[in-house]
């Protein structure tokens, strides 16, 4: 379910969504937009797009493996996988990069709702932080990648842990 705010978000309303960010041990700041997630080492995102994001998205539902995804507002779908593990997954990163997939580490900012993300509107969550089960690992959705650029229907996969 798509979770959006209007265009007039009050300041309060922006300080307590960032305050409910922190309570999630997330590094957030705020920007004249809105809020942006400060990633490192300890949760990142995976940004996909076009019929890759759908797919990808169907992968993950299958495969029981969906986290917090974020849609950004824009001619053709985008959408931004909140993950862990990026330390351990230097290939998984590698293959991503390979695939056109954007990798927001290292201290990049991700726009969390309700920040305007661009003229075409704001962030939204797709799946919103308290829907999902968890933060999936960067290496399920390098599969859920991969998956999706070789042709394959969205299948229930093995994923080694």
């Amino acid at each position: 379910m798509r979770t959006t705010f209007s265009s007039s978000v009050t300041a309060e309303v922006l300080a307590a969504t960032a305050q409910e960010y922190k309570q999630r041990g997330w590094t957030v700041a705020e920007t004249a937009n809105g809020i942006c997630l400060i990633t490192d080492e300890n949760l990142s995102g995976i940004e996909v797009t076009g019929e890759t994001a759908a797919f990808v998205r169907r992968f993950l539902r299958a495969n029981n493996l969906s986290g917090p995804v974020i849609e950004v507002p824009g001619e053709e779908r985008r959408e931004i996988h909140l993950v862990t593990g990026m330390r351990k997954a230097a290939m998984a990163v590698e293959a991503l990069r390979e695939t056109g997939a954007i990798i927001h580490t290292d201290g990049a900012g991700i726009p969390l709702p309700p920040t305007q993300a661009s003229a075409a509107g704001a962030a939204a969550w797709s799946i919103a932080p308290h829907e999902a089960r968890w933060t999936p690992p960067v290496v399920a959705i390098a599969a859920a990648v991969r998956a999706a650029v070789s042709g394959r229907k969205p299948q229930v996969a093995r994923i080694a842990s």
